[in-house]
């Protein structure tokens, strides 16, 4: 039995948070469980993760991969990277993607980039100022801002699901998406900014 209906074409999404460690990838693995065509990005200089004390980040270039920093924290201090999650986040990543990926080099497009931070759908704001538009393919950024420890980027994935869910259901996206959005805020008491950017 298929519907008459035509089914609208899959929405492709982003997930977006500073060093494509925890809320993006919280998000890209949440999401990516439910079906959804899923990528995430960090839009950090440098990958930033929580060290020995807060002025200690451990700090690697964009293009290192989730197994060599697993190595490295494990060489480092297996006890405290084991207490604080670090070491089972990067277990978690490893088996979706090889490492962190920087947004300003990200050649795909896509309908939806979610933001977990107004800084963060800041500077995916600023990616976009600085190229050139070349086509008329709209692309909505949407930030929900999630901290940055693992009970609350689990939170934040899955409100991101649902709202991605409300998205997805739309027949009309570009009408809808300003009511959705509304409803969503309301019903999570979060607040969502929202902008929509041409590639």
């Amino acid at each position: 039995f298929t519907s008459t209906r035509e089914m609208s074409p899959k929405l492709r999404f982003a997930v977006v948070c500073s060093s494509n460690m925890n809320r993006s990838m919280e998000g890209h693995s949440f999401l990516s469980k439910k079906g959804y065509d899923i990528e995430s990005y960090g839009t950090g200089s440098m990958i930033k993760i929580p060290g020995e004390s807060e002025r200690k980040p451990n700090t690697y270039p964009f293009g290192t991969t989730y197994d060599s920093i697993y190595a490295d924290l494990k060489g480092k201090d297996e006890t405290l990277y084991t207490k604080n999650g670090m070491l089972h986040i990067m277990e978690r990543n490893r088996r979706i993607k090889s490492g962190p990926e920087r947004f300003q080099e990200c050649d795909r497009q896509f309908e939806i980039i979610l933001t977990v931070e107004e800084k963060v759908y800041d500077q995916v704001l600023e990616c976009f100022a600085a190229r050139e538009a070349d086509s008329e393919t709209p692309v909505h950024v949407i930030n929900m801002n999630v901290v940055d420890n693992p009970e609350d980027a689990t939170i934040g994935a899955f409100l991101l699901c649902e709202l991605a869910q409300h998205l997805t259901n739309s027949d009309d996206l570009d009408n809808d998406i300003d009511d959705i959005i509304q409803d969503f805020e309301a019903k999570c008491e979060r607040e969502v900014l929202h902008t929509v950017l041409f590639y």
